[in-house]
């Protein structure tokens, strides 16, 4: 899920190096699923914060947003998110490659926030929506929870550069759901054929964008893609945040649904999901993805 507008990467064949990471990859994911669902979640979640975060470099690049960004937290609170960010990562990898485990956990989790009803209405009446989201939470627990309800939800991928690790990463995301339409001119026709047809499409929107407008997230210059905007204006969607939280015990999750964004132009209403989604984060500052190089220059 990612930038409707951007061309994808061509497709690459495996090196040495994309063969390694995807067989440890396979094998940390073969070993987690050894274990019973309670358990594989939170030892993912400790393994991909105390053992890969330091040695990615993950632990380094959230201690630089949050000084970029809140540098009035206190250093206790810098170190306790530098876990428990990656932590999140972690669960949520182990969630989605649970396949069925995951789907039976939260098909059932109400919609619940002031844009519900008016998404249950769009279904009702299948009129088109873009789903708005973020690296939040688990992102796929509103599209796994709707599709399972009989919504029918679709979304942009951006493939991976290690094509080994994207056939699994795909496959795997497939059981969640289909259809999913690739970055780039192939799937943005499938992709609009689909939300003309009253589908309901997920974004993620919290990624920088070279081309993006220069908007602000966390009072900082964040060029963000307009596609979410764009594709309602032109095909008359409604534009819908929607996320997945994950409450403390770390395995559940609530899915809130906020109001619509009033339609307007392509910047307004994209600020508009930047601050919605800022918002959510600024409550829950360990479920957001602050790997990410979010902010440059």
């Amino acid at each position: 899920m990612s930038d409707a507008t951007s061309r994808p990467a061509r497709p690459s064949r495996p090196t040495l190096g994309d063969r390694v990471v995807n067989s440890a990859f396979l094998a940390f994911v073969g070993a987690l699923k050894l274990l019973p669902y309670r358990l594989r979640v939170p030892v993912a979640g400790w393994i991909v914060s105390r053992l890969v975060a330091p040695l990615a470099g993950y632990s380094a690049r959230i201690r630089d947003n949050l000084a970029r960004v809140r540098p009035d937290l206190p250093e206790a609170e810098v170190r306790r998110l530098m876990r428990a960010v990656p932590d999140n990562v972690g669960r949520t990898l182990a969630e989605m490659y649970s396949g069925p485990e995951f789907i039976d956990r939260i098909r059932s989790i109400p919609l619940t926030g002031p844009g519900a009803a008016a998404l249950e209405a769009a279904h009702r009446e299948n009129r088109p929506v873009i789903l708005a989201t973020g690296h939040f939470g688990n992102y796929d627990v509103a599209r796994a929870a709707l599709i399972a309800r009989g919504y029918r939800v679709g979304a942009l991928y951006k493939p991976m550069s290690n094509p080994l690790f994207n056939a699994h990463y795909l496959k795997t995301i497939s059981a969640i759901g289909t259809p999913l339409f690739p970055r780039g001119n192939r799937g943005l026709a499938d992709m609009v054929r689909f939300l003309r047809s009253g589908g309901m499409l997920g974004l993620l929107m919290d990624q920088h964008m070279n081309h993006g407008a220069p908007l602000t997230f966390f009072g900082e210059t964040a060029f963000t893609a307009t596609s979410a905007a764009d594709l309602a204006l032109r095909y008359k969607a409604e534009v819908i945040p929607v996320y997945g939280i994950r409450r403390k015990n770390g395995l559940d999750f609530d899915i809130v649904v906020e109001a619509p964004i009033p339609p307007s132009d392509p910047q307004t209403m994209t600020q508009a999901i930047n601050d919605s989604l800022e918002a959510l984060v600024r409550n829950h500052m360990d479920q957001w993805f602050w790997i990410h190089r979010r902010w440059r220059g």
